[in-house]
């Protein structure tokens, strides 16, 4: 069987994520992302736009005020 089971949370499955400023600086990925998904490390500036795309897994991040 391929993918979660019913109730599992896969955490690398969401392309849009919340966060706040409690959250930065805000790198990808993040520390509750699978490590089957990872990739090096890349810190995203998001405090002038409230929004920052990753170059590598293509994460969409909103900054929540």
């Amino acid at each position: 069987m391929t993918g979660a089971r019913h109730g599992d949370h896969v955490p690398n499955d969401q392309r849009v994520r919340e966060v706040t400023r409690g959250d930065l600086p805000l790198h990808c990925p993040l520390p509750d992302m699978s490590l089957w998904n990872s990739h090096p490390r890349v810190y995203l500036p998001i405090e002038d736009t409230g929004a920052a795309k990753c170059p590598y897994c293509g994460t969409e991040f909103m900054l929540r005020n």
